[in-house]
């Protein structure tokens, strides 16, 4: 179903300038690249990055044509939010701008709440569309409702999910961080802006962080194809981790399977877990429950694996197989390596 708000006055008067906030110093992830070839189509943009950017980053942002990146004169320090808040802040005050963009997360959500409250600005968060005139298309109500709504402030921040925005062919999706990336001729890196920022707003401090091991997959946010396990799975995610590997994907997991202690927090989809969207999205032993399907609804293209055909998630699956994983998902990754000829 779908429902539309009112957008006000159409227009926007003069240029639009747009900030857009990214994940980190060194490289552009998928999720960057989407919001500045989104911003690129907006207006002039700029951009945020939470540390000295690195050279690699800087070439990067050249060929996306960026005015200027804002960054602190001292580091993102080690507390929680409030730094991404004040520099945030005082870029968009500096560069005037009127569109603020970030890739949709929950630390994203607590910065744009925030600076929706500094700058007066209307909030939009998981959005999965943005178009010319600052419409945002996005999904609620558990999937069950599309809205289109649009700030009637001077300033909007919108936070957009990964995999909603269409890259480019000669835009690549991730570059490792010790690559090289190749300038367009002509195309000069960005002005860098420093700024002395200092906020003084109670906020958590950081005081360990613990890297998760590495599995040569993509993290889960932005992964273009997720293969996704739950109570039917009985603990075993050995044949979902092939399919995953197969297609390029990530696994994701329920929260009966996060709760039973098969799959790590960091791999839950659903309502108080990750929210995905990517192009392919293969639902393994997992009934469809709507606190599930709310993570994962608006995926382009979804796939169900189940034994029980009255399962609540074959009511949104594209394509629905009833039947064991333990079976169909070996077939599924021998055909992908006979098509690959492996």
């Amino acid at each position: 179903m779908t429902t539309t708000t009112d957008p006000g006055p159409s227009g926007t008067p003069g240029p639009t300038t747009v900030l857009v906030v990214l994940g980190g110093p060194d490289r552009l992830r998928r999720a960057d690249r989407e919001l500045l070839v989104l911003a690129g189509g907006l207006g002039t943009t700029h951009v945020v990055v939470p540390d000295a950017p690195h050279d690699t980053l800087l070439d990067a942002l050249a060929g996306h044509a960026v005015h200027t990146v804002h960054a602190p004169e001292t580091g993102p320090g080690d507390r929680l939010t409030t730094p991404a808040v004040a520099l945030t802040e005082a870029a968009a005050r500096e560069a005037g701008a009127t569109v603020l963009l970030l890739a949709a997360g929950p630390e994203a959500t607590d910065v744009a709440a925030r600076l929706g409250v500094r700058l007066g600005a209307g909030v939009v968060t998981d959005a999965v569309a943005l178009d010319a005139d600052l419409v945002a298309t996005k999904s609620v109500l558990a999937g069950g409702w599309t809205t289109r709504c649009r700030a009637t402030s001077p300033v909007l921040v919108a936070t957009v999910r990964p995999n909603s925005v269409e890259l480019p062919s000669d835009v690549p999706s991730d570059v490792p961080a010790d690559a090289t990336a190749a300038v367009p001729t002509g195309a000069d890196r960005p002005r860098v802006r420093t700024h002395a920022v200092e906020d003084t707003a109670p906020a958590a401090r950081v005081v360990g962080r613990t890297a998760l091991p590495a599995t040569g997959r993509p993290a889960l946010a932005e992964a273009r194809v997720v293969v996704a396990g739950g109570r039917g799975t009985g603990g075993d995610f050995g044949p979902l981790e092939e399919l995953a590997d197969a297609l390029g994907g990530a696994i994701g997991a329920s929260r009966a399977a996060v709760d039973a202690g098969w799959a790590g927090p960091e791999a839950q989809v659903g309502q108080t877990g990750h929210t995905v969207s990517p192009e392919l999205y293969v639902s393994c032993g997992i009934s469809g429950a709507v606190q599930q399907r709310t993570g994962m609804q608006t995926a382009g293209t979804i796939v169900a694996v189940n034994k029980d055909e009255q399962a609540p998630i074959f009511e949104i699956a594209d394509l629905g197989i009833v039947g064991d994983l333990r079976t169909v998902l070996p077939q599924a990754v021998a055909h992908l390596r006979a098509l690959r000829g492996e």
